[in-house]
């Protein structure tokens, strides 16, 4: 770990909120929803008939790295799978593909069941599990539209990300929000931006490509994650495993959001702290954050599995990883 990054990682754990008894001890009852939730609730928006893995392995990242609340938003035929995954996430049967909708049913009616939710949640994560299905994505182009509507953070990824290159003008200039591209995803976004990559070396890519969207926050994933809001670029080099699995990014999405949740707690000053980083800051930390988390559960599981790993094994890492890099004043490797 270079000292760099050492000094990132100590200045991401003055955002994490401390377990303090004052959270939920003598709330009232009108305030009790709010009081078990100070640590995050968080949804993920995705997960259709053929995909099922992505959307829990997203939310169950948020969960074990500390969110309150993590919900799955899905198709009812993903429900029924998602459910018998586990007791501890809140599965909400709210979006319809095409094949499955009523005749009465469109994107608007669909989308208002989830956006009535919103108030009930911190950050979204868009994308997992989500399909190419045009009645999925326009009604996630709808919740997009309400989530901006209230300032709330959201993460897109795999699918998500589709959206980004066909209607851009959801996350232009949006500062709340952050994108996960992959290789592939990454040079699909920079040809629908008319970015040439050809000859770019480092984070030069990613950083006129943030430019090119306004400003939003983009992670580029690869040996070292490039971290960028355009203007300030972060590099995310610890050591991860050497074997990629599908559904490693969906444990990224998931830990990007309960730091955003905790980034909300952070800027409502929850805990005393010195309030001494501001919002753009603490966003550029929280993807850091969920950068390093991601990487060090790939080096743990790998440790372990060797070519048999595969995403869940990364799901079991998620604690002992926030153990060596948060939990102590400086972190462990």
């Amino acid at each position: 770990m270079s000292s760099t990054t050492r000094d990132i990682l100590t200045k991401v754990r003055r955002m994490i909120p401390p377990m303090l008894e004052s959270f939920h001890k003598g709330t009232p009852a009108s305030q009790l929803y709010n009081s078990i939730s100070q640590m995050g609730r968080v949804a993920v928006i995705g997960g259709s008939e053929d995909y099922t893995g992505a959307p829990y392995f997203s939310a169950m990242a948020s969960a074990k790295l500390g969110a309150d609340m993590s919900h799955v938003i899905c198709e009812p035929q993903a429900a029924a799978v998602i459910k018998t995954y586990s007791p501890n996430l809140m599965v909400h049967p709210l979006m319809r593909q095409s094949s499955h909708a009523q005749p009465t049913q469109n994107s608007s009616t669909i989308a208002k069941a989830v956006i009535d939710m919103l108030p009930r949640l911190h950050v979204l994560v868009i994308g997992p599990g989500l399909g190419r299905d045009e009645l999925m994505h326009d009604t996630c182009a709808k919740v997009i539209e309400a989530a901006r509507k209230e300032n709330m953070p959201f993460v897109l990824d795999a699918d998500g990300l589709n959206l980004a290159q066909s209607r851009p003008e959801l996350v232009q200039g949006y500062k709340q929000c952050i994108l996960t591209p992959n290789v592939v995803e990454f040079a699909r976004l920079c040809k629908s931006k008319d970015i040439d990559i050809d000859g770019l070396k480092g984070a030069e890519g990613v950083e006129q490509l943030s430019k090119a969207f306004g400003g939003v926050t983009i992670i580029q994933k690869g040996q070292q994650d490039y971290i960028t809001n355009g203007e300030k670029t972060f590099i995310s080099d610890i050591k991860g495993g050497l074997k990629r699995s599908g559904g490693q990014g969906d444990t990224l999405t998931g830990a990007l959001a309960t730091f955003l949740a905790w980034r909300k707690a952070y800027l409502d000053r929850l805990w005393e702290h010195d309030g001494d980083l501001d919002e753009a800051e603490l966003l550029a930390l929280a993807a850091f954050g969920g950068s390093s988390l991601t990487r060090e559960c790939s080096r743990l599981a790998f440790s372990k599995k060797g070519r048999s790993l595969q995403a869940s094994d990364l799901t079991e890492e998620v604690y002992v990883a926030f153990q060596n890099l948060f939990d102590e004043a400086t972190p462990r490797l």
